[in-house]
Order: C-alpha cells, then sequence, then structure tokens
C-alpha cells in the first residue's frame, strides 16, 4: 500500500468514526432535536427504541473498523455502516427532506465507501484461490 492510500484511509476512516460516534452518542441520549435526533427519527416514521439499536450499533461498528486484525468483522461493520447511511438517504427522501437533510447521511456514506476501498491488505478478508 502506498503512503498515499495510508494517508487518505486514515483521513477517511478517522472522519468516519468521528461522524458515527457523535451520531451514535446523539441516538443513544435520545436529543429530542437535532440530526438523528428523536424528532427527526418520529418524522421518518420510526419508533423512538430505534435511536437505541442505531446508536449501539454504530458505536460497536466504530470498535470494529478501529481496531486491528478481524477482517470479517470489519467487513460486516463497513456493510451495515453502508446499509445504515443509504436507508437514512432513502427515508430522507421519501419523507419529502430537503437537500440540506439528506446531505449527512450522503457524507457518511461516501465516508465508508472511501474508506473500504482504500483499506490496508491486512484490514481486508484475503480469498484463496485453490
Amino acid at each position: 500500500m502506498t503512503k498515499r492510500n495510508k494517508i487518505i484511509y486514515w483521513i477517511f476512516t478517522i472522519w468516519l468514526a468521528l461522524g458515527m460516534v457523535s451520531t451514535g452518542v446523539v441516538q443513544l441520549l435520545k436529543e429530542k432535536t437535532g440530526a438523528g435526533g428523536v424528532d427527526s427519527i418520529t418524522h421518518l416514521g420510526y419508533p423512538v427504541y430505534f435511536l437505541t439499536i442505531l446508536g449501539v450499533w454504530k458505536l460497536l461498528g466504530v470498535v470494529a473498523v478501529l481496531i486491528p486484525k478481524f477482517p470479517l468483522l470489519k467487513e460486516w461493520a463497513y456493510a451495515g455502516f453502508f446499509f445504515v447511511m443509504s436507508g437514512a438517504m432513502v427515508s430522507h427522501i421519501a419523507s419529502g427532506n430537503s437537500v440540506s437533510d439528506i446531505f449527512p447521511s450522503f457524507l457518511l456514506l461516501i465516508l465508508v465507501v472511501v474508506s473500504w476501498y482504500f483499506r490496508p491488505a491486512d484490514r481486508k478478508i484475503i480469498s484463496v484461490n485453490q
């Protein structure tokens, strides 16, 4: 892996981790207003307990992505992040929200894809062709 790719990976991964931790904590605290808060989740048509599920899984996903080794766990974490962020985008679009409401989900989705793409070889599942 080139130095350039390592820098790209760590910048996007740290930014992704910060985004997921901040939104996960907001969801666990069940703040009434703000991105990912109670008002937002109920506006999208989801029950409030969904915030706890999202918050816990986001925090666990960040741990999985940042700790060394466990490449299969990392793949699952990236997949979960992808599904959560793409689902959030679709939910906002279906609810008729503005682009400014959709943008945070879109940004985190881009961070997920770039971080996953540039991850080092020791963080990938290596398939052996026989």
